[in-house]
């Protein structure tokens, strides 16, 4: 079995490059043309939640068929039923884009989605007492309201640039921002859910990948069970629209007369998308294992930097672009906050302090008078 040491450090480097691809992973659809949103969804999803679960974990688990074959039966439903339900929740997080744009999507959903799965797991299993009296949890748990408030502040900057727009463009906005916010509640809680099944529900099997010799990739097993739920949801969503709209044959022609090449394009696009969405719980997966003693903190770190991230990216696409003054103040008030919480909850070094974070996962035998990492 190769062993996982933690190296905080390198863990938050890997979730901020998966961060960085979640945060793009729906910049594709806007290049998107003469596609139906559920030919693109289903094409999409094909590739996240179905191909390349498959493709990494044959790639990245020894033994997998040994693994398949003693993996807890219960446990693989359970998280199957689980991805089903996050199903409904990053179907409603991409509609949710369409009504109020990434930056305040990203803020409310992932927002919310941080807190919910950072602090349930730990809560369910009867950890989250013991967790927070270890040395330095205070570090991590301010961390994460810093960067809760960082991420409350990005949506009051993103409410405020909804509205700025809506008076520019004299446009009735009321109803779109009703539905919109919604689905990102919507998205929030069944977000989560996908967080509590890669780390809690599938925890027995991705165990397992490690006795096999899994080592940091033990992760990716989880995926190939969680995943294909979320495309089953996704695919009988997509189905149900393509049948009401007649829409299914463009999957393999696109009605006559639009410009010729365009089908493979999409196609191109909605590979991107897949491969983006899948890449970012492939690095979550590298530096999740490396977090050591506070792997529950993964999906705060994760989230907190996908709002930064997807903040960015709105304003890459000029979604800020004619708001008002206050409300881009507003913007660069809120950004330092959220990529400070990260930091100050995962990088705080305290000298002169040895306590349980300092140490390697397998024992006490740590260098005793290195800084202490959360």
């Amino acid at each position: 079995m190769i062993p996982v040491a933690p190296n905080p450090m390198l863990g938050v480097s890997f979730h901020g490059v998966g961060a960085a691809l979640a945060a793009n992973c729906y910049a594709p659809q806007k290049y998107v043309k003469h596609w139906s949103w559920e030919i693109y969804w289903m094409t999409q999803a094909a590739w996240c939640w179905l191909l390349w679960p498959i493709l990494g974990a044959m790639a990245t688990i020894p033994c997998l068929s040994q693994v398949l074959s003693e993996a807890p039966k219960g446990r693989m439903a359970l998280c199957c039923a689980l991805g089903m339900a996050y199903g409904i929740g990053g179907t409603a997080f991409n509609l949710s884009i369409r009504y109020i744009g990434f930056s305040l999507t990203y803020a409310i959903a992932v927002g919310l989605s941080s807190i919910l799965g950072t602090l349930i797991p730990p809560l369910y299993q009867g950890r989250l007492g013991e967790i927070l009296v270890k040395p330095g949890a205070e570090w991590v748990m301010g961390g994460i309201a810093a960067g809760a408030l960082g991420i409350g502040l990005c949506g009051l900057a993103g409410y405020s640039k909804e509205r700025d727009l809506r008076d520019r463009e004299c446009r009735a906005g009321g109803a779109s921002w009703i539905i919109g916010l919604g689905l990102s509640l919507v998205a929030a809680v069944f977000s989560a859910v996908y967080g509590i099944a890669i780390t809690d529900a599938a925890k027995p099997i991705v165990d397992l990948a490690e006795q096999y010799g899994a080592g940091y990739w033990k992760g990716n097993i989880a995926y190939l069970f969680v995943n294909p739920g979320a495309f089953l949801t996704a695919l009988g969503y997509s189905l149900f629209l393509a049948a009401k709209n007649r829409s299914l044959g463009q999957l393999v022609r696109l009605p006559d007369g639009e410009v010729r090449g365009r089908l493979p394009f999409n196609h191109l696009m909605a590979f991107l998308t897949g491969t983006f969405w899948y890449g970012q719980f492939f690095f979550y997966n590298l530096g999740h294992v490396r977090l050591g003693r506070y792997e529950f903190t993964s999906w705060a770190i994760h989230m907190i930097m996908l709002v930064l991230i997807g903040t960015l990216t709105g304003i890459l696409f000029k979604e800020w672009r004619g708001c008002r003054r206050h409300t881009r103040d507003a913007l660069g008030a809120a950004l330092p906050r959220t990529r400070g919480g990260g930091c100050h909850a995962h990088l705080r070094q305290s000298p002169g302090r040895t306590g349980d974070l300092a140490r390697p996962v397998g024992g006490s035998h740590g260098v005793r008078n290195r800084r202490q990492l959360v």
